[in-house]
């Protein structure tokens, strides 16, 4: 399989950037000089600057408050904990940058108050079944206080006097770490981005206070003997690829702690060389956080929440520290979209980079990402044509669990276009940090619908979740991809999954066909299932949109919608409408902004078509009402699921006009042989493509097939082979292009 070549990128990031060093060294100089902090050649830098002395005014303004935890997640103490830790490391930058005493007294008063707080705190009122913390309800935000109050601390911790500084240290810094390193060692020990955040805070910890034990603790974990702590993580929890296991969520949130710590060790102990360690695994994983992104926003699948974009503070610090282990420019167009950087002298480098006119597009593309620490527990692929911002781009998750973050849903996918989500992912049902959806925690739907099977675009058997629902069990396999491949008129994903149900084995084909005279490629999707037993086989499919067209006859439930099922993720749907598709009728089509989206499938013998809603016995109202297709056979045990869908149109709001809101696909029909399935997809113009899927996936085979009267002949897994022209009348021709064309 083709693999992302990251020696290959990075020796190109080198070559483009040797002419912009010596601009580069000219502004490190500036930066060790002290540069004012305004200057008109880093604007970037001085939003920054006056953003965060405005937040810091405001707290100062305010008065030191730190208040007796007791709320969740959302609450008035929590929240208030969270602003305090920005106000400490925030007024500590300021303070370096400024040289303004206010800033480092404002600092050392609020941490002398939490000195006098922390040694009488204990387990957290609010705590749930997580590992608790003192400051919050779970032990990780008590991490994410450490990390960010450290750094301020850091910035004045000479200016004080001895008394003062004991305090501090003992009774607030010392303790914390303890805390975390001692008293939560189950957390601290994990392989797991909880224990990321409690190791890069016990780790930076140690480093200020020079306290060599702490700082080996963090990097070797509680025993020292290297089978936990933050070098350990770095090992298992990235795939070679840099795809962090728990998903692109998670891995965001996770690059902050790995990256500050790491900035860390390369400061105080340079001779570990920690940014080359694992072929520079931290910096991977940076680049395939941006690559994790559509429109700027994170993929979101697992415990995902869908708002979430390269506007956070762990891209600000992940950019500003990966430019200046790599002068990539590309990482420079990151900060020109976030319109954002880092409150560091690494932000402002970048800012004055940015304002030399030395930032160059960031490489968007096509990629396989392997996953789990060797890159064998499955991958996620991502297929992208045309630009970052508007164009297409699939999603193919063939991935591992992702521990208990994981979702069931093996060999799923989303398609984005137009800056859209069009086949979507559910993510995580919870509201982060919204005290009244049960403080900020994940919700019981969660469990009861989005970790479900049926709550993603794959394959359910006999009504059940993937591994049953059962984490432990699905942690221990993973898909196998078998094929990817990328070109300019085809791309495509082949992977496989034979562990989730009990005798069956399915394999999915996932490939971008670009067919002449249409809009945009279109995705041919083919599921393909063996069973030595007949099973009930459902295939989700859940987009945006409404609904224009419905192909099939079908009954509608518009008075009182019966609900799908009783568990598994059925108790939440509502069913709107039944029918029974035939290949004639067989399509939906669908409007999303500006576009319309058509899918098409050949349909089995005895298959029906459910269309449902999400939101079914929900009395607390906490899922969103997403809409749904089912396709659904009742008993086999081998069959093929075919499908394409189809980007076509465009509608104007302005002149309130339409083109092309019907499909442009005349008709859709399958070949299956012993060894291949070809998809025959003909246009309204005539045109005719075949997406040839063979069985076996070496890359270096030729296959043959005859449909009709034409041979179709292809290399490799997918292939791609334009046929001839339909034979119909110049009647029907013409009134095809007719069609077409309006």
């Amino acid at each position: 399989m083709k693999r992302f070549a990251w020696r290959t990128i990075l020796a190109c990031v080198i070559a483009a950037v040797a002419a912009a060093l010596s601009l580069a060294a000219t502004a490190s100089a500036e930066l060790s000089a002290g540069a004012g902090l305004s200057e008109p050649a880093a604007p970037l830098f001085a939003a920054e600057v006056a953003r965060s002395k405005a937040f810091v005014a405001d707290m100062m303004r305010e008065g030191i408050n730190v208040p007796v935890p007791k709320d969740p997640g959302g609450g008035y103490t929590h929240e208030q904990h969270k602003r305090n830790y920005r106000a400490i490391y925030e007024a500590g930058r300021l303070y370096k940058l400024t040289g303004e005493q206010a800033y480092a007294d404002f600092v050392r008063n609020l941490l002398l108050a939490y000195a006098d707080l922390y040694p009488r705190l204990g387990p957290h009122p609010a705590r749930s079944n997580q590992q608790y913390g003192r400051l919050f309800w779970q032990n990780l935000n008590d991490a994410v206080w450490l990390v960010h109050a450290i750094q301020g601390y850091a910035e004045i911790r000479a200016e004080l006097k001895d008394a003062e500084r004991r305090r501090i240290d003992e009774d607030l810094f010392r303790s914390a770490a303890r805390f975390l390193s001692e008293e939560s060692v189950a957390t601290f020990d994990r392989i797991h981005n909880h224990a990321t955040w409690s190791t890069a805070g016990v780790g930076m910890t140690g480093y200020v206070l020079g306290d060599e034990n702490l700082v080996q603790r963090a990097l070797l974990g509680s025993k020292l003997d290297g089978r936990s702590g933050f070098l350990r993580q770095m090992d298992q929890l990235f795939s070679p690829d840099g795809y962090y296991t728990e998903g692109p969520y998670y891995q965001r949130y996770a690059l902050l702690p790995f990256l500050l710590f790491a900035d860390a060790i390369e400061r105080n102990e340079p001779d570990r060389k920690i940014f080359e360690r694992r072929d520079g695994i931290l910096l991977k994983a940076l680049y395939t956080t941006i690559q994790l992104t559509y429109a700027g926003h994170f993929f979101a699948f697992n415990d995902a929440i869908k708002d979430k974009s390269l506007n956070t503070e762990e891209l600000y610090q992940g950019v500003a520290i990966g430019y200046t282990q790599t002068r990539d420019p590309a990482l420079l167009s990151i900060a020109q979209w976030q319109r954002r950087v880092a409150l560091s002298d690494a932000g402002r480098l970048v800012a004055l980079d940015v304002a030399r006119g030395l930032s160059r597009d960031f490489p968007f593309r096509s990629l396989l990402l392997g996953d789990g620490p060797e890159g064998k527990d499955g991958a996620v692929v991502v297929l992208r044509r045309g630009d970052s911002e508007r164009g297409q781009a699939l999603v193919a998750k063939n991935t591992s669990q992702g521990m208990g973050h994981g979702h069931f849903d093996k060999l799923s996918w989303q398609y984005f276009d137009n800056a859209a989500e069009i086949l979507t992912d559910y993510g995580a049902a919870r509201f982060l940090n919204i005290e009244a959806k049960d403080g900020g925690r994940y919700l019981p739907e969660n469990e009861s619908w989005a970790k479900q099977t049926v709550a993603h675009n794959t394959l359910v058997v006999d009504g059940v979740s993937h591994f049953n629902a059962d984490a432990h069990v699905a942690d221990e396999h993973a898909p196998r991809q078998l094929a990817y491949g990328d070109s300019s008129d085809l791309s495509f994903s082949v992977a496989q999954m034979d562990n989730a149900y009990a005798g069956v084995t399915f394999t999915r084909v996932l490939a971008m066909v670009t067919i002449e005279g249409l809009d945009a490629p279109v995705v041919a999707d083919l599921v393909r299932t063996h069973s030595s037993r007949s099973h009930r086989y459902e295939l989700p499919l859940h987009y945006q949109g409404h609904l224009m067209r419905v192909g099939p006859n079908s009954k509608s439930y518009s008075a009182n919608r019966p609900v799908l099922g009783s568990d598994n993720g059925y108790q939440h749907i509502w069913v709107d409408a039944e029918g029974a598709p035939t290949a004639a009728d067989a399509f939906l089509t669908w409007q999303l902004g500006e576009r319309f989206y058509t899918w098409r499938w050949v349909p089995q013998p005895g298959s029906q078509l459910i269309l449902g809603e999400s939101g079914a016995n929900d009395p607390s109202f906490n899922l969103r009402r997403q809409p749904m297709l089912i396709h659904r056979l009742i008993e086999s045990s081998d069959t093929v699921f075919a499908g394409i869908l189809e980007t076509h149109g465009n509608y104007d709001p302005e002149l309130e006009q339409a083109s092309a809101s019907d499909s442009q696909i005349r008709t859709l029909s399958l070949e299956s042989r012993n060894d291949a399935d070809i998809l025959i997809i003909e246009t309204l113009a005539g045109r005719r493509v075949a997406a040839a899927m063979a069985h076996d996936p070496d890359a270096n085979r030729t296959h043959e097939v005859i449909v009709g009267d034409e041979n179709i002949r292809w290399t490799g897994a997918v292939g791609r082979v334009v046929l001839r022209p339909a034979n119909r009348s110049r009647a029907e021709e013409s009134a095809n292009m007719r069609q077409a064309t309006e």
